[in-house]
Order: structure tokens, then sequence, then C-alpha cells
């Protein structure tokens, strides 16, 4: 990820041609997204696919894709696109269609670690999905190939390839074995 020195709004992004490249905007600050590996668009696939046909069978919620924008603060704006998320059916009913980015933090946040992420830039995430009201936030590292579950800064999980990754207390009934992420 790389910075580009100038104070954005959240809106100036939202408007900005598209150029190829995936932003997000951390604190004013316009930060450019390398275009994901092919083995890093599997591993969010395979999160992806089972995540929105439980979600869609069950008519829970809406499931989103890498591109999608979340407005996490303003004034600086600070505005991030995890992966994959989920948004619970109840909060979409309160809220509405949203204009632009969906103003606040999904239920469910994953990030996929990239090649050239850092982990430092991972946890900076995770912080700012958990402190924005994500309720989980999921980091599939295709390197050590495991799997953390925040449910806060101190509620954390590291699962392995023997493991199943129960979401259930986020997506009613959503379970995933952490293998089937790695083929």
């Amino acid at each position: 990820m790389s910075a580009i020195s100038q104070s954005l709004t959240a809106e100036e992004l939202l408007r900005m041609p598209d150029d190829g490249f995936r932003y997000e905007l951390v604190r004013g600050e316009l930060k450019r997204m390398v275009p994901a590996g092919h083995q890093h668009g599997r591993m969010v696939l395979n999160f992806t696919t089972p995540l929105d046909q439980h979600v869609r069978a069950h008519s829970l919620g809406r499931v989103y894709a890498a591109e999608t924008g979340f407005l996490l603060a303003s004034n600086p704006d600070l505005v991030r696109a995890p992966d994959a998320a989920f948004i619970r059916r109840e909060r979409l009913e309160e809220s509405g269609e949203a204009e632009g980015y969906w103003p606040g933090a999904p239920d469910l946040a994953v990030e996929v670690i990239s090649p050239g992420d850092t982990y430092a830039d991972v946890e900076e995430k995770v912080r700012d999905w958990l402190n924005a009201g994500t309720r989980m936030v999921v980091v599939v590292n295709p390197r050590q190939r495991t799997v953390k579950v925040y449910r806060s800064l101190t509620d954390i999980m590291v699962l392995t390839e023997e493991d199943v990754l129960d979401g259930s207390a986020v997506v009613r009934g959503w379970k995933i074995s952490v293998r089937d992420l790695f083929v």
C-alpha cells in the first residue's frame, strides 16, 4: 500500500476517476492498494462464495465484495474496503439504501493478507474495523495458512487448517472449514 500526499474527503474519493487501482482513505490520506494477485483473489472467493450462499439462503443480510468502501469516521475521513464484508438484514432495513459509501462499519470484515501487506498495516485495519463497531474481523494469512478471528482487541482466536471458523455469533448458523479457504 502506498500513500499519496494530499488530504481528501470521502466524497472526493468517491468522485475520483477509475484508474485501475483500489484506494482507501486513512484519516484523510489516500492510500493506493496494489491489485490482488491470483492466490489472494481465489482465497477471497473461497471465503465469500459460501458466505454469500448461506446469507442469501437464510435472508440474513448482504455480503459485499472487495471494492466496497465503508465510511468509518469523518473529519478526517476514514474509508476502508475489506476483502469481504457482511451487514445484517436488520441494519440494512433500518438504514435503507446508502448513497456512496456505507455509513459505518459492517458486522463482519474479512482481510486476506497480500504479499505486499505488512502485519502493521493489517493490524491497523483490524483496529479501525473494531473501533468503528465491526463485531468480527477475520484475517486470513496465506503464508501461515491460519485465520485470526478478532471479536475485540483482546478476544482473538487463531485457527489452523484443522479448525472450523464459526461465524454464528455474527452470521447466524454460518461455519466454514479453514482448510477450504486454502484450496
